[in-house]
Parts: C-alpha cells; sequence; structure tokens
C-alpha cells in the first residue's frame, strides 16, 4: 500500500498500525519476558548467556533515547518522542482515543491503566475524573463520558512532570522492560533488543501469529538464538522475516519500510550496538542520528 507523503498522513497509518492490545494483552507481555521452557519447546537459557547478553542494553539512557527516536520516526514521522506526551486524537482505527508517547488508547486498557496508575500517585490530578468512562469504554470505539473536556485535559496534564513521567513508566512496564528481558533471555545485544521492542510497540503480545509473541516464537523455531549458540545476525534476520509476513497480513501494516530501510541497514552494517552514526528512512523520509 502506498502512503501519502503527507507528514499526518504517515502518522495516522503507522499508529494504527498497533494491534488491539487487551488486558490480557499487557499480562502476556510479561509473560513473554519469562524464561522459555522444554515444556513451551524451548529449553532454559543458560546463564552464562544471559550475563553476556545484559552487557550490552538498550536500557543505557543513550541507547534507550535512540530507541525512542527511532520508534517516533515510524510511528509520527519525526525524532522528537518527547513531543508527542500531549498527542491525543482518534485516528478511526476502531480504539477511540489514540494518545501520548507510544499511542496510549482508551479502547484498549492501556490508557485506562495509565490514568489509573497516575492517579494512585496523584490523587485529584485533571484526568482523574475520567477514570469511570475510561471503565466504561474499554474494548470499544465510544467517547461516551469522554467528550468533549478529555482531549482538552490530556494536553493539560501533559504539561506537567508527573504526568510525563507516567507515561514514561507505563512504557517502560508494559512494552520497553519485558521486550528487553525477553531479548536478553535469547542471547540479543542492543539491536536485538531494540528489534523485539518496537515489534512489542507495533504488534502488542499474544500467542497468534501476528503477535509479538507468536513473532518470536515462530523465529525461534527457524533459527537458534544466540543463547543457544546461533549466529545473532541470522537469528535476528529469521526474526524480521517473519515479522514482515506478519505486517503484511494487514492492510495498515503493509508498508514494512521502518523493517526494510531501518532495522535491516544496522543489520546489514553488523552495528549489533546501534552506535552512531546511525541512517535509516522510513516510508521514503530520511532521518539520521548523529
Amino acid at each position: 500500500m502506498h502512503h501519502p507523503h503527507t507528514g499526518t498522513a504517515r502518522r495516522h497509518t503507522a499508529r494504527q498500525r498497533r494491534l488491539a492490545r487487551t488486558a490480557s494483552t499487557i499480562i502476556g507481555l510479561a509473560l513473554a519476558a519469562a524464561p522459555l521452557t522444554a515444556q513451551a519447546g524451548v529449553p532454559t537459557v543458560p546463564a552464562a548467556h544471559l550475563q553476556e547478553a545484559a552487557t550490552s542494553g538498550l536500557d543505557d539512557p543513550v541507547k534507550k533515547d535512540i530507541a525512542m527516536q527511532l520508534v517516533s520516526s515510524a510511528e509520527n514521522s519525526t525524532l522528537d518522542w518527547e513531543a508527542q506526551y500531549a498527542y491525543i486524537e482518534d485516528i478511526g482505527d476502531g480504539r477511540g482515543y489514540t494518545a501520548g508517547i507510544v499511542g496510549f488508547c482508551s479502547g484498549t486498557s492501556d490508557m485506562l491503566e495509565l490514568v489509573r496508575r497516575h492517579t494512585e500517585r496523584e490523587p485529584g490530578n485533571v484526568l482523574a475524573t475520567y477514570l469511570p468512562a475510561l471503565r466504561e469504554v474499554d474494548g470499544t470505539d465510544s467517547h461516551e463520558g469522554l467528550d468533549p473536556g478529555f482531549t482538552r485535559d490530556w494536553v493539560k496534564a501533559a504539561s506537567g512532570a508527573s504526568f510525563r513521567k507516567a507515561q514514561r513508566d507505563e512504557r517502560d512496564r508494559v512494552y520497553f522492560d519485558p521486550a528487553v528481558r525477553a531479548a536478553r533471555k535469547d542471547g540479543l545485544g542492543t539491536l536485538g533488543q531494540f528489534v523485539y521492542y518496537d515489534a512489542a510497540v507495533m504488534h502488542g503480545e499474544g500467542d497468534d501469529a501476528d503477535s509479538f509473541g507468536g513473532i518470536r516464537r515462530a523465529a525461534l523455531e527457524k533459527a537458534r538464538p544466540p543463547s543457544f549458540g546461533g549466529d545473532e545476525a541470522a537469528f535476528l534476520n529469521a526474526f524480521l522475516d517473519v515479522r514482515v509476513r506478519a505486517m503484511k497480513r494487514e492492510e495498515a501494516h503493509s508498508d514494512t519500510s521502518r523493517v526494510d530501510t531501518a532495522q535491516r541497514v544496522f543489520l546489514r552494517e553488523r552495528n549489533m550496538d546501534l552506535d552512531p552514526p546511525l541512517e535509516w528512512k522510513v516510508y521514503g523520509d530520511s532521518f539520521h542520528i548523529g
């Protein structure tokens, strides 16, 4: 599918790519980070390989910021991921409002959980009064009880440091940390950890073939991960092959440039630590981190 060459159109298409995430999805992502067992068809990862993978990590602050910029180039057509705290709109994908730095959705539980956790820390915040409505619309595309003030109040909340921190914390809890742990258990370094994180953000977790968990498991069936003596580049290519096939099964995912002209580029360059300078393209637009 051809994407129009306007920043807004690309941004909306990129955000529509994310599969619906339910409460069970959020639980599933944590499960994906657990050690794979012989019962699941894969032996437990040797501790020595886990130690080796832990020496190179995406959670280094500099590398983590690079990861956020890379995802934002695909999700928002900009490297300025921190400008997305206040973003909110209904993009017509059946998931209600999409908002914030990873596209929390009113229809897929993660926005509800974000506001709930923020309210635990800061009772009486401007979004707290919307919790009953968020519970009611969860699983739907409805705005009932949210309009007309929710978008205005989201922007207001995002001007405060506490809600920005809440977004970062929830991003890490639900997506970033579990994906990095899963990658380390497979013996992957910084690039591989990013590959897993980007897949988690786009696809969500689950057991089906189009989820992060399903993609990971299919890759493990096709190639030996470094945690079991496999070649890291070969395994990542297998993972990306499976992911591309999953993306092409859904029209909104069918532009695979975030893999083909970004992650594959770093992999061909054997830049397994995601060291700058980095140059890549998404939807034909060029990006650079010096």
